[in-house]
């Protein structure tokens, strides 16, 4: 993901939240992601703004995150307690718990979700949307596609190709108008 951001002009990086372990499966990666406390995660994640912010290619002074299921999660707490996060795009992304604090936030937001994903019920997404606009005053835009949980991951069984070209078609000119 981090080479077709960088294809469409942006300085795009990958921090790694495990310390160089990997998930080889889903069942897994299921196991490795309560290992990860969200305050420590939000820890590594804003040290990832603070070295992308430092390098020269960088001309803007805000970054954008994307992320995918537990990674669309800590899209969501980074941009509710970095103001450096100017734009938050969470693929189907995966709250742990309650919902972070989002007072403080002045990211926009673009989340791309699955009307088939039994792990993140409609419901939840009006919850989260009105929880957003009402701390934050700003209209999180979430939207619904007819797929599963990880259409866009094009090694799964449940990829869907048209979700995930949407999807994307409204991510890049989204982070080009949140980034400059």
């Amino acid at each position: 993901m981090a080479d077709r951001l960088a294809q469409e002009g942006f300085v795009a990086f990958a921090p790694d939240l495990y310390g160089g372990n990997v998930a080889h499966d889903s069942d897994e990666a299921l196991r490795m992601m309560p290992a990860l406390p969200v305050a420590r995660g939000v820890e590594l994640l804003s040290g990832a703004v603070d070295h992308l912010l430092s390098l020269p290619e960088v001309t803007s002074d805000t970054v954008g995150a994307v992320g995918f299921c537990m990674g669309g999660g800590f899209v969501l707490y980074l941009a509710a307690a970095d103001p450096r996060v100017s734009a938050a795009v969470p693929f189907y992304g995966v709250i742990q718990g309650e919902f972070p604090d989002f007072s403080g936030l002045k990211a926009q937001i673009l989340g791309h979700y699955g009307e088939l994903d039994e792990s993140i019920p409609t419901k939840s997404l009006d919850a989260l949307r009105e929880t957003v606009e009402r701390q934050s005053g700003i209209t999180a835009d979430l939207r619904l596609y007819p797929a599963n949980h990880a259409f866009f991951n094009d090694g799964r069984p449940v990829y869907d190709a048209d979700s995930a070209t949407r999807a994307w078609a409204s991510t890049v000119p989204f982070l080009h108008a949140q980034l400059g």
